[in-house]
């Protein structure tokens, strides 16, 4: 599909990218479980174990903004495939920029869900502005992708 035609080096390194935030999101989400294990006897513990939580609740948010930084990248790859890539795979690129989008919106769910436990309202309203304009983006990319398509569709490729 799509995906193994990312044009060379550059989507193979956003490729690359996300696998490994993969594993930083299992990461982050054990490290938000060992935060919870910490003890809370005392006020000074209960204050390390908030603090450890906060922070690792932090990381649990950027995990996924930067799968939505990095899928989004992929964009511009999947638009210069659909306009100039070989015709047999145009439709390929096409769905390559549907499982971005899904990628994304998924992700910004991630963020959303793991922006409820943080204290820090200024970070978290950052966050979702910036998440709210990748997503716009987003929707807007696919739309241009699948438009472009669409007509070489009508003319035969």
């Amino acid at each position: 599909m799509g995906g193994n035609f990312l044009n060379g080096r550059k989507g193979i390194e956003i490729q690359k990218r996300l696998l490994q935030l993969v594993d930083e999101d299992t990461s982050a989400f054990n490290s938000i479980l060992e935060a919870y294990k910490l003890p809370k006897k005392t006020e000074t513990e209960k204050a390390a174990r908030d603090q450890a939580v906060q922070d690792a609740t932090k990381n649990a948010i950027m995990v996924p903004f930067q799968v939505m930084e990095t899928a989004f990248s992929a964009f511009g790859l999947l638009k210069e495939m659909v306009e100039h890539g070989n015709p047999s795979s145009v439709t390929d690129a096409a769905v390559g920029a549907l499982a971005i989008r899904s990628s994304i919106m998924g992700a910004f769910l991630n963020v959303k869900i793991n922006i409820v436990g943080l204290n820090d309202k200024d970070f978290s309203n950052r966050i979702i502005i910036k998440g709210q304009q990748i997503e716009a983006e987003t929707i807007s990319f696919e739309a241009e992708i699948l438009n472009i398509l669409s007509k070489k569709l009508q003319k035969g490729i």
